[in-house]
């Protein structure tokens, strides 16, 4: 479904010339909730911002859905953005006077979706969140974990293969984060319209509970477990903390 091969990206030139990703390469299957771990200033948004269209690599490629790109800039790769990736953030990126059906219409309908057919697509998409009775609730009528609920929702409703998600449980309580990464794990295995989720986060236990994990380090991707990718070699002994 997702093919990431030997991407490579820095910043800034000379002697202050930072290169991020060395070589980047991975793969995600059709279903599949994937965890980017990796300690901070590694690479593991800008590695997102390429795949999802907001940033172009230097070298290397992506195939998303048979979809070639990865070094076009951004105005280049708009469809990209409206028909492949979905994006979930730490905030919630609600607009606070509208409802929660019209803060997803909204974004269906700067895609280019009529009025109509945004309004049943969010309705559709809240009531696979769980949300069916909170529908026109505005933003601060609702918890954090129903606000994420929301921008999950308004990622989905355009019925994109791949979610983007950065440190999506980032603003949340530790119940409200496990709601959410049961609700990943329900999309993402979805016997009808299954959905892939790669997602970035620091939080140990939302990894351990991915189907897959990856280590983001020294501009390279690995598989990885828990000791790993906290830096724990096999050998130290004793038990985590």
């Amino acid at each position: 479904m997702l093919v990431v091969d030997d991407l490579k990206k820095g910043f800034g030139s000379g002697s202050s010339r930072l290169e991020v990703l060395k070589g980047v390469s991975m793969e995600m299957k059709p279903g599949e909730l994937v965890a980017l771990m990796g300690p901070s200033g590694c690479g593991k948004s800008t590695l997102l911002n390429i795949i999802g269209g907001l940033l172009p690599a230097e070298s290397g490629e992506i195939i998303l859905k048979g979809r070639k790109y990865g070094l076009k800039n951004p105005s280049n790769v708009v469809d990209v953005r409206r028909e492949y990736v979905g994006w979930i953030f730490q905030d919630f990126h609600l607009l606070d006077n509208l409802s929660a059906i019209d803060n997803v219409a909204m974004a269906l309908e700067l895609s280019g979706m009529s009025s109509l057919e945004a309004e049943e697509a969010a309705r559709i998409a809240l009531v696979k969140v769980g949300l069916e009775d909170r529908m026109e609730h505005i933003p601060d009528q609702l918890s954090g974990g129903q606000q994420q609920r929301v921008a999950i929702a308004r990622a989905i409703a355009g019925n994109r293969p791949l979610l983007l998600a950065d440190e999506p449980t980032g603003n949340l309580d530790i119940a409200s984060g496990k709601d959410v990464l049961q609700l990943f794990k329900d999309l993402c295995h979805d016997k009808e319209n299954p959905i892939s989720i790669l997602m970035v986060t620091h939080d140990p236990n939302l990894a351990s509970n991915a189907d897959r994990m990856l280590l983001l380090t020294d501009g390279m991707t690995k598989a990885s477990d828990i000791r790993s990718a906290w830096g724990l070699d096999e050998d130290e002994g004793g038990e985590e903390e």
